[in-house]
């Protein structure tokens, strides 16, 4: 081929690539100067910035505004209003199958946001993204049970007579009831459906004894820092937190119960390319990564371990040691069954 011929080739592929590039660019919308991510705020929000959010502001020159907490409630007002604040928002664990229910988020767009490498089960979600797996587990002031036998078992946090110590648990049926449950006998395999009244009549023993009733995610950690409880039940991440930061904290992972954290496009959002482009990047295995190395939640997306710190690891939901005395909670049940069984709650903790 002469010279003359293959520079006519290249000024071709160049003109064609050229305009590829121009047509997809006319294709992409004008940037928006800030898209909103909500999530569960506190030390959750600053892993994920660190993650994922500086990523995105140095990958497309688009600020990441976050807000919290994660509430469905205020996703599904925003929705019906037309009036949609967010971007891209958490769901909380037992929510996302409602939050599809109700039609409030807008379908994920798999050519954007790649799950090739994550589980089977999750590739195909078409509204909720998979982006963690986390648990509410039982931890504990090393401090004040180093002399002293700590419950390793929902039977023995039930028992304060034997296991004294100032307890917290969620002010939530979910968790709640299962680990009630647990405590009264009842094995892993055979919780659901849940045998609700069985449930509610072994959280009257344990009432009485319950000395914070936490609401918000960042506060069992922060109650035993501060030295308000001895036991509290919470987030494993939340706990990983403060304790590689020195608090005398520790983890009992029997009995803890697993959950998908999801994220979402709320119906309507203004930004929605961009939303997209958010989770496409979460979904990204070595960013996955650094928010494990973080906070102790690890990805769906399978290589993302590969990545993962060798001394962090051990810390994960999924370490296999760890994996073995949990359970799955059941989405299925508690998005049929949720709305009164939250109702039921109000009510026993009025005391009606």
């Amino acid at each position: 081929m002469s010279c003359v011929v293959r520079i006519a080739s290249l000024v071709l592929v160049s003109a064609v690539m050229g305009a590829s590039a121009f047509q997809a660019q006319a294709q992409e919308p004008p940037k928006p100067q800030s898209i909103v991510v909500n999530s569960s705020g506190g030390a959750v929000n600053k892993a994920l910035r660190k993650a994922y959010f500086e990523e995105f502001e140095k990958r497309y020159g688009i600020r990441v505004i976050d807000t919290s907490p994660a509430d469905t409630s205020k996703l599904r007002a925003m929705v019906e209003s037309g009036n949609i604040q967010w971007d891209v928002t958490e769901i909380p664990g037992q929510d996302g199958l409602l939050a599809v229910k109700l039609n409030l988020l807008e379908p994920i767009d798999h050519k954007v946001v790649n799950l090739s490498e994550f589980p089977k089960h999750v590739r195909e979600s078409k509204y909720l993204f998979p982006r963690s797996i986390y648990s509410t587990v039982l931890a504990y002031r090393t401090d004040v049970f180093a002399k002293k036998p700590r419950p390793k078992t929902w039977a023995e946090f039930w028992d304060v007579k034997n296991f004294p110590g100032r307890r917290s648990l969620r002010n939530h049926p979910i968790d709640n009831l299962e680990y009630a449950l647990l405590a009264d006998g009842v094995a892993p395999d055979k919780l659901y459906p849940l045998d609700v009244d069985r449930a509610f009549r072994k959280l009257d023993q344990i009432k009485p004894h319950i000395a914070v009733w936490w609401t918000a995610g960042a506060q069992p950690a922060q109650l035993l820092v501060d030295g308000e409880v001895d036991l509290a039940t919470g987030w494993n991440g939340r706990f990983y937190d403060v304790k590689v930061k020195g608090a005398p904290i520790a983890i009992e992972w029997n009995g803890g119960a697993i959950k998908e954290s999801h994220f979402g496009i709320p119906r309507g959002a203004k930004n929605i390319y961009w939303s997209q482009k958010m989770l496409a990047i979460m979904a990204e295995a070595k960013l996955q990564a650094i928010y494990a190395n973080e906070l102790a939640y690890p990805g769906l997306n399978l290589e993302s371990v590969k990545f993962v710190k060798p001394e962090v690891q051990p810390e994960l939901v999924t370490y296999p040691e760890h994996l073995q005395k949990q359970f799955f909670i059941n989405l299925e049940w508690w998005t049929e069954n949720g709305p009164a069984m939250q109702e039921r709650w109000n009510r026993w903790m009025l005391g009606k």
